[in-house]
């Protein structure tokens, strides 16, 4: 291809997306405001959810919200100054939790999770990056039969999605995972699932292979865009303008503001989650865990055990509240006893979520030489592959793998 594409941003959907155009033959150089994988790509579970079919809003969930944003100890957080702008936000998002919505985007969530290997498994080899992979598994776990209960339609739902799962009892998950607690009474064993002992490792090696290729990354700030006749010419920067041919927007939630600019509006906001890290534990796990009582997961990384949890709705950039760190740290303890002391590190990041629980991944509705790669919530590291791998699809014209219909930008 004789034409450069830009892609904005370069967490892991965004050098994805590089590194999959650059393989189609386009020459490509990615924008980042700061170091590659730094923002939400740095800090999540690490687990390639391919088991994430269950969005985010599910039948009843208006009923728990309001109680949910009083209790101290509930994952969901709302900053009271962000209301007026997080309100529209809620009511999409309540009514995108009905029960033919949730089974609608189950499926649509699916289409994209079915290739989540066929999209990484090219740019992992490629990059030499296997060893920051493994495929230990994850196990969910439960401590009252009333949430194994509340959870029997998400499990059905991942059931009839093609998921495999074991349903254990709290000795048999202790058999497998010795340090969980004596509280657990059911887990679900999910074999299938894979995760990356550090995503920030992970996507730096991506990006090192990216510019190894010929890529080019520049550090800059987008802040704006020339429009010519057939759409984007430049893209305005802190460095002053660069000219451009094809531009991709995978700016994770900053994607909000650059699309209104293009002329699409997207009920993009910043879920932030936190974790904290428990660096030398003196025990390993084996797989990865997720509690559905505590609302939080767990994972051994490179430099220790990684406890990530809370979806606080605030400003991208606000400052943390490290508060929400600490409701993490003493969920992750009472999960697992022996993580004792104060965690080495503590850090928030912004994943970028639609009510609908879908990512946007498409042509713009404006602009012909603009492509959306953005939204992915819960799930940027486990769908950046397949999603790059469908913008290049794009780019080139060719039969998409996955119908994007329902990722399409305009269906808001």
């Amino acid at each position: 291809m004789d034409k450069t594409v830009t892609v904005i941003g370069a967490g892991i959907v965004g050098v994805c997306c590089a590194l999959h155009l650059q393989r189609e033959g386009f020459k490509v150089r990615l924008i980042e405001k700061g170091e590659p994988g730094r923002a939400a790509s740095f800090g999540n579970s690490g687990s390639f959810g391919i088991a994430s079919c269950v969005p985010f809003g599910m039948p009843g969930v208006l009923k728990k919200v309001p109680r949910m944003l009083f209790d101290p100890d509930s994952p969901l957080k709302l900053r009271w100054s962000h209301v007026p702008r997080a309100l529209p936000w809620f009511l999409r998002f309540i009514e995108a939790s009905r029960p033919s919505r949730v089974e609608a985007i189950a499926a649509a969530r699916n289409s994209l999770l079915l290739h989540t290997h066929a999209g990484y498994a090219p740019l992992i080899e490629g990059a030499d990056a296997g060893r920051w992979v493994s495929d230990q598994g994850l196990m969910m776990t439960f401590e009252s039969e009333a949430t194994f209960a509340g959870a029997t339609y998400a499990l059905d739902l991942r059931r009839r999605h093609g998921v495999h799962m074991d349903i254990l009892d709290g000795n048999e998950a202790r058999q497998m995972e010795p340090a969980l607690s004596s509280k657990v009474i059911k887990a679900v064993s999910l074999p299938d699932v894979h995760r990356t002992i550090d995503p920030f490792r992970l996507t730096s090696a991506l990006a090192a292979d990216f510019v190894r290729r010929g890529g080019e990354i520049l550090n800059a700030e987008v802040r704006g865009f020339e429009i010519g006749s057939a759409g984007p010419t430049a893209i305005m920067t802190d460095r002053g303008p660069m000219p451009v041919e094809v531009v991709v927007i995978a700016a994770g939630v900053w994607s909000r503001p650059l699309a209104a600019q293009l002329g699409t509006e997207v009920p993009l906001e910043a879920e932030r989650g936190y974790h904290v890290m428990f660096a030398n534990p003196g025990f390993a796990l084996q797989r990865a865990l997720v509690s559905a009582d505590r609302n939080v997961s767990l994972a051994h990384m490179v430099e220790g055990i990684r406890a990530t949890g809370i979806a606080e709705f605030a400003a991208p950039d606000a400052p943390p509240d490290m508060a929400n760190a600490r409701l993490v740290q003493r969920q992750a303890q009472a999960l697992i006893p022996g993580l004792q002391g104060e965690p080495a590190s503590q850090w928030m990041g912004p994943r970028p979520s639609h009510p609908d629980s879908k990512p946007v991944i498409g042509r713009s509705p404006r602009h012909a030489n603009v492509f959306f790669a953005f939204g992915h919530d819960h799930l940027g590291l486990t769908m950046a592959g397949i999603t790059g791998k469908l913008v290049a699809e794009l780019a080139t014209g060719k039969p998409t793998s996955v119908d994007l219909a329902p990722f399409r930008p305009d269906r808001f």
